[in-house]
């Protein structure tokens, strides 16, 4: 079945209806490229005056191509295929005697953009939902339709890098002004608009607009080598050298402009051949199918929706809360806080972040006042009767909480859910005096709230499915990716990360130096370092956590003891400008008096993948266990947790992913060599079992 429908209008422009059926999204298939094709036909049999592409879906033109696509490439030929094929449609629409336009409304992304990109005109809706990007980096892959070589023509080069490096996603009105798009309306009068277009012709070569300096450097080679080398020092930065498809983008956006067209187009297709068949690839799309698949779960059709929230705190945590609820999930906010001007804090919070976004002209001055109008505040209950959830933000204190829960249970509904934002306490404690205990559950964010994509869900024995279905659903609408956790210490996130920080700690004290240790696991793949992400959390924070999970689960959670000089000399991290680095206007640096605080003699001698390997081995050990424990469902939840949580290096796929690659024999292997020095290195028993059986967990 067609995913075109075909329509003759007076004026003989031809509106062509894109419609996957049975899909809640367009995306591009193995048979877009033959059913485009019978459609051009059937324009030029028609001898019609222009094409109209528009979207039989109510909120997304082309959301890209079917990634499931891509896995059923089982050679670099096929993927060759695929992108030949692409390229080949696409061209086809170009040689087109009678224009062809796109009308956008809603997601046209990756493929989806390519395919407006063919097109001889692109006009799209201004409504917010209305977003075009080419975000395959992401999954590992570059553009392979054309979109290296016609999106740096439209918008430049420059701009044309930044957009495919980072996956960036633009709205209309940054989509006009860049000449990515010829014009940007309200979707009522989209596609008279586009039929317009289609009645003025064929249009005439245009050149990007660009500021002096822009045209300056891109208008001459030695111009362009510039850009180019910059550009290529700043992904490997960034990277680490971990990626190949940043550096394969720039090789064919340079193509673009320094080979004959065939030449460079055949640059593009083989440079997605060979990122399809990466294992870089296959682990981004790994992630990408986990998460799609992950929204599928917990869905209740009955359970009431969440329409009013309520957060308990207006400390940074709370005003992260409050921020995604209101921005992301739309919905109207109350404070509580004991002060006003914690409130204060938290709607400034809000604020701040909004001004942004307003500088840069993504929202209005109008829509950052209807957001900042769901978020009020008081310091009493009032206008709590009728909260659907009230999250609890404030700090560490089991009677504080199991206070708050009475009181909202006293001052709610009976539908009311109390979800609490402990990193620590067990949820069946925080429960424990509860006239309603099926209405408690934890909901575990990560700071900073408003960047941070995990949430962890942890119902206790008492929590009801119904409060799991919509805590998960709620999580979900302010842009969260939720993992169902059992309710025991740690939960996952803190309990994988607890011995990887006290690893780093303990290499720290045997003599390696702060920034050394940072740098192993940074060239490892995490965004920061083991130290430096103890400062940004805060030292003190980790020191409440700690005696919980050594209390709980055992005495390879001890942190080390020479850490509380760092509390008593309120050395907390960046929050007191001085913890393991020193915080100055400038940027951070190592304090170098910290050695000296801790009674440290800098003497190094193992090499940075030692290093690295010490700490990650820790993690990976202690991911085991909480899998045979049951503490999360699936490896799958395991590597996204991960990933999402702690920024363990995506391009491995996740601790499960990365041990099935490296071999669990050799996992054990490692840990057992480690033990010799230290026995909480011990290889976990599930590892052992399954080196012994030889079993992975994929």
């Amino acid at each position: 079945m067609s995913v075109f429908s075909y329509e003759l209008n007076d004026h003989r422009v031809a509106i062509v209806t894109i419609d996957v059926p049975g899909e809640k999204m367009n995306t591009l298939r193995d048979s877009f490229a033959g059913d485009l094709a019978e459609i051009i036909e059937k324009g030029r049999a028609d001898d019609v005056t222009g094409m109209v592409f528009v979207s039989g879906k109510a909120d997304n033109f082309i959301a890209g191509a079917d990634i499931k696509m891509l896995d059923s490439a089982k050679s670099r030929a096929d993927a060759l295929a695929l992108s030949e094929m692409c390229q080949k449609a696409f061209f086809e629409m170009k040689k087109l005697p009678f224009p062809t336009v796109a009308a956008i409304h809603g997601a046209a992304l990756g493929g989806g953009l390519e395919f407006a990109l063919a097109c001889d005109y692109r006009v799209c809706s201004t409504d917010n939902m209305t977003k075009l990007g080419l975000p395959e980096v992401q999954l590992g892959l570059l553009p392979g339709g054309g979109g290296t070589q016609r999106l740096p023509k439209l918008v430049g080069i420059q701009k044309a890098l930044e957009w495919m490096l980072t996956g960036k996603q633009v709205f209309a009105k940054q989509a006009k002004k860049a000449g990515l798009v010829d014009d940007a309306v309200p979707q009522s009068i989209l596609l008279d608009v586009a039929i317009r277009l289609a009645r003025a012709g064929k249009p005439k070569p245009r050149m990007p607009r660009l500021d002096k300096i822009s045209q300056l450097l891109e208008s001459n080679p030695f111009g362009r080598n510039i850009i180019f080398k910059k550009a290529e020092e700043n992904v490997l930065k960034k990277t680490g050298g971990h990626y190949p498809a940043p550096i394969a983008i720039i090789k064919a956006v340079r193509a673009s402009v320094e080979l004959d067209e065939l030449k460079a187009y055949k640059t593009e297709a083989e440079g997605f051949a060979d990122l399809v068949m990466s294992e870089v690839s296959v682990a981004l799309r790994g992630i990408f199918f986990a998460t799609t698949e992950m929204k599928k779960e917990w869905k209740s059709e009955d359970a009431p929706k969440t329409r009013r929230v309520a957060v308990l705190g207006g400390g940074l945590m709370g005003a992260g809360i409050a921020h995604v609820s209101a921005v992301k999930a739309s919905v109207p906010v109350r404070i509580k806080d004991v002060a006003h001007q914690g409130i204060g804090n938290a709607m400034n919070y809000s604020y701040k972040i909004l001004s942004k976004r307003m500088k840069r002209r993504i929202m209005s001055k109008a829509d950052v006042q209807l957001v900042m109008n769901r978020i009020t505040g008081a310091t009493d209950y009032s206008g709590f009767k009728h909260m659907d959830m009230v999250i609890e933000a404030v700090f560490e204190d089991l009677n504080l909480k199991q206070s708050m829960v009475a009181d909202i249970e006293r001052e709610c509904g009976e539908h009311t859910i109390f979800a609490s934002n402990t990193s620590s306490l067990p949820i069946g404690q925080i429960a424990e005096k509860a006239t309603r205990p099926e209405n408690v559950i934890g909901l575990h964010y990560f700071s900073p709230v408003e960047k941070m994509p995990l949430v962890e869900i942890i119902p206790h024995e008492g929590t009801s499915e119904a409060t799991i279905a919509r805590t998960v659903e709620f999580s979900r609408k302010q842009g969260k990716t939720p993992i169902v956790v059992k309710d025991k210490a740690g939960f996952y996130v803190n309990r994988i990360l607890a011995p990887y920080v006290n690893e780093a700690a303990n290499l720290l004290l045997a003599g390696e130096p702060i920034e050394k240790i940072d740098a192993a696991l940074v060239e490892f793949g995490f965004p920061v370092g083991p130290l430096a992400l103890l400062d940004e959390v805060g030292i003190d924070i980790g020191s409440k956590i700690a005696p919980i999970l050594e209390k709980e689960l055992g005495s390879r959670f001890k942190a080390p003891d020479a850490f509380s000089r760092l509390i008593d000399a309120k050395r907390l991290g960046r929050k007191t400008g001085r913890g393991f680095y020193k915080y100055e206007q400038k940027g951070k640096k190592v304090d170098e008096s910290v050695y000296e605080l801790l009674g440290v003699t800098v003497a190094p001698r193992l090499n940075k993948q030692e290093i690295a390997s010490r700490c990650v081995a820790q993690m990976l050990n202690e991911a085991a266990r909480c899998l045979d424990e049951g503490i999360i469902a699936s490896a799958r939840d395991g590597d996204i947790g991960a990933i999402f949580g702690i920024g363990f290096p995506p391009f491995l796929g996740g601790p499960f992913s990365y041990m099935d690659k490296r071999g669990i024999s050799k996992v054990c292997s490692e840990l057992s060599t480690f033990a010799t020095d230290n026995p909480v290195f011990s290889p976990a028993e599930p590892l052992m079992a399954m080196a012994e059986n030889g079993k992975q967990y994929y």
